[in-house]
């Protein structure tokens, strides 16, 4: 076997504690892979008397993270504090003395990954940033290297897709399924990242890079998140045959030229595959010129399988810096501009409250008319004075049903534009 590959570690909290533990319990097993023992050379924290999730000797804690990663020994820096800062200033530093990082940071990934790519000395590896213990960032740049990706479709936040679940089988309402999600420890007690889409929304920036050999950013992708998702909503699309669930979806244009990369709730039918999709697990489909329809599943999130993840990274950086070699570096030669949400095509779901009386569809329909977008079906349900309106529309731009809604608040018959919701996956088996 060769010397040792020294790991250091920054962070041990839910994942880290758990990446120190397989370290430790695994080595042989992992030593056996690498070709050579991996060893622990020492772990940053911020406080040295909080208690952990792992057996570590004392002597490897250390608060001084910038010299644990730049410490002449150490071979491979893996980061799993998250945020932008002080994670950006320690990768940076690490990769100025030629270590091999590897990260689950997707939102600095999604921030400033070119900075950190164009930075790099070595290898940049980061499984673990989107879909915890998934495989699906080495499949996208590697696997399907040789191959033309068109779109990539599915459910990488484990806490919103848990809350939906919840509303969709139960009947509850938004807020008493996150409580339900809080109380289980699947949603933080601030989940702002999760339910207003930000976490959700970072991923598809670094999925839409490496499908489309582009450069995206968290700032390119069109983000909503379920805050404003009902319980009739979801009873609305039960009545569908729908399931409501957000999504991730990084697409080509029809013309090759750009793609559309966005994150919000949607409709899909209960046949797709991503609408059995419960509690807090992911699934992301795939979907390339040759290799056809490709699903991912598995534990989108949680301490110990977003540790597989990345201890698959710490495996194969090992064996490259023994083979002298790198893995994939960025691959951005593409270039395609990423296009305004306005020029997305799909299908809507409008749910709206109106005066009950003679007339009112047909003036409901000529506004939608009016803007060139197409009515499939209707559904009417008297109340007294007021009506409940709900309109499936066949596909149209995103900016022709922005406009359409605008023009049915400015009627007098139309009370409230209670719900928009697009209408996604009825082209899929």
């Amino acid at each position: 076997m060769s010397k040792p590959v020294k790991v250091a570690l920054l962070g041990c909290g839910v994942v880290g504690s758990q990446v120190a533990r397989l370290l430790q319990e695994q080595a042989d097993d992992l030593a056996a892979r690498v070709g050579a023992p991996l060893e622990l050379a020492g772990v940053a924290v911020r406080k040295m008397s909080r208690k952990r999730d792992v057996d570590l000797d004392p002597e490897l804690l250390t608060t001084d993270a910038h010299a644990l990663v730049t410490r002449p020994d150490v071979d491979v820096v893996v980061e799993v504090i998250g945020g932008i800062e002080p994670a950006r200033a320690l990768i940076l530093a690490a990769m100025a003395e030629g270590k091999s990082i590897v990260s689950a940071n997707k939102a600095l990934l999604a921030e400033d990954g070119a900075t950190l790519h164009a930075a790099n000395r070595a290898d940049l590896y980061f499984e673990a940033a989107v879909a915890g213990a998934i495989p699906l960032i080495r499949p996208l740049r590697e696997s399907l290297a040789g191959d033309r990706v068109h779109r990539v479709l599915g459910i990488v936040n484990g806490t919103t897709n848990y809350i939906l679940d919840k509303m969709d089988s139960t009947g509850a309402s938004f807020t008493d399924a996150l409580e339900e999600a809080q109380s289980l420890g699947y949603a933080e007690a601030d989940p702002t990242a999760d339910i207003e889409g930000f976490d959700a929304a970072a991923k598809a920036a670094i999925l839409a890079g490496i499908a489309f050999h582009s450069r995206v950013t968290a700032a390119d992708v069109h983000r909503e998140g379920i805050t404003g998702v009902s319980a009739s909503d979801v009873a609305s699309a039960k009545a569908m045959g729908y399931v409501i669930k957000l999504l991730a979806i990084c697409a080509r244009s029809d013309d090759g030229r750009s793609i559309g990369v966005r994150v919000h709730p949607a409709m899909i039918p209960r046949s797709h595959p991503l609408a059995g999709v419960r509690e807090a697990y992911n699934a992301v489909f795939v979907e390339a010129e040759s290799a056809g329809r490709l699903m991912f599943y598995g534990a989108g999130a949680g301490g110990a399988p977003t540790a597989s993840a990345v201890l698959g990274d710490i495996v194969a950086v090992a064996r490259n810096r023994i083979a002298g070699t790198r893995g994939p570096s960025e691959s951005v030669y593409a270039d395609l501009s990423v296009h305004p949400m306005g020029e997305t095509v799909t299908r809507y779901h409008v749910s709206l409250d109106v005066a009950d009386k003679p007339g009112v569809l047909a003036t409901v329909a000529e506004m939608f008319s009016r803007h060139d977008v197409s009515i499939q079906t209707v559904r009417q349900e008297g109340r007294g004075d007021d009506a409940q309106l709900v309109l499936v529309t066949h596909r149209a731009s995103d900016a022709a049903l922005s406009a359409t809604v605008e023009g049915l608040r400015e009627l007098d018959i139309v009370r409230a534009v209670a719900s928009v919701m697009r209408v996604e996956g009825d082209e899929a088996p």
